[in-house]
């Protein structure tokens, strides 16, 4: 396999996460195969201003990859449109992306189980997206299983996968209340997946994975899911003024590569319901997080 996808890098102004990024990367076996494309947003205030170019200064460094293309954006785009925009131009010219944030730290098997992933279910109209983290659950998870939708913090899919993508979230939330899904959607009550939705409607947040996630499940299509995480988020700290320290997503990375094997093309009822589970034990410190952090859920970049 040598045609490996490439990735698309979001940053901001953390300069400190983004080179634990890079260098986590750059421990990949592939990332000397892979073409790296940077995504710097354009400063939003005159405080942001030199954190975004010290950013810049660092990430025309970088080096270990097969190529890399830095984009730096004039204006502020935002977290989401940042990604609509980049994740599309690559996805329009590639075909296929792996997408990563400026807090996605990532095991040094993650570009080999994205790529095999991406190449193992390239015609399987059914699977979507692939994601490469998993919640920090302790009982047992297969090696790989699927859930309906899409997911966020290191990800990969095809154009058949992105372009599922609709913007428009009130028209998302209406089709789940119209169908009568918004419970499954919430995985049956344990995660408040279309109170977020309604957030965004309502311009309270500006999230694109929501949206993503809310498209492909109304589609009906699949996100492959790791049993043992190969990406920890490290945005949850309390170097931000909209982090926190104790963060209930912080997982523990496979030490181990992942075996893509044929399992059924169906959502896996046993991980389902550790997922749900999981949340519903985490539940009075996630509600109360998601309640602190929705209006400002686009300033975890602002470390």
């Amino acid at each position: 396999m040598g045609n490996f996808a490439p990735i698309a890098l979001f940053v901001y102004k953390r300069l400190g996460h983004t080179h634990q990024v890079i260098e986590a990367l750059k421990k990949n076996e592939l990332s000397k195969n892979s073409e790296l494309f940077i995504f710097s947003d354009g400063y939003k205030n005159d405080e942001d201003r030199e954190k975004v170019k010290t950013v810049r200064q660092y990430i025309r460094t970088i080096y270990g990859f097969k190529n890399i293309t830095i984009i730096e954006r004039d204006n502020n785009f935002g977290l989401a449109n940042s990604a609509i925009a980049g994740i599309t131009e690559i996805i329009d010219k590639y075909g296929k992306i792996i997408i990563v944030e400026d807090d996605n730290f990532t095991s040094k098997y993650f570009l080999r189980y994205i790529n095999d992933v991406l190449s193992f279910y390239e015609d399987e109209k059914k699977v979507a997206v692939i994601t490469g983290y998993m919640y920090p659950i302790k009982r047992y998870l297969p090696p790989t299983f699927f859930l309906r939708g899409a997911a966020n913090w290191g990800v990969g899919t095809w154009k058949k996968g992105w372009d599922l993508f609709e913007p428009d979230a009130k028209k998302l939330l209406d089709e789940l209340r119209k169908r009568k899904l918004t419970k499954e959607f919430d995985l049956n009550g344990a995660y408040p997946f279309s109170k977020m939705l309604e957030a965004q409607a309502s311009g309270k947040i500006d999230s694109w994975t929501i949206r993503w996630h809310a498209s492909a499940f109304l589609e009906d299509k699949l996100t492959l899911y790791p049993g043992k995480s190969l990406v920890r988020n490290i945005g949850f700290d309390t170097s931000g003024t909209h982090c926190d320290s104790g963060n209930v997503y912080d997982t523990t990375l496979t030490t181990e590569p992942v075996i893509i094997k044929e399992i059924p093309i169906e959502e896996s009822a046993i991980a389902l319901k550790e997922i749900e589970r999981f949340f519903k034990s985490i539940k009075p410190n996630i509600f109360k997080r998601i309640a602190n952090k929705w209006r400002n859920i686009v300033k975890r970049w602002d470390v």
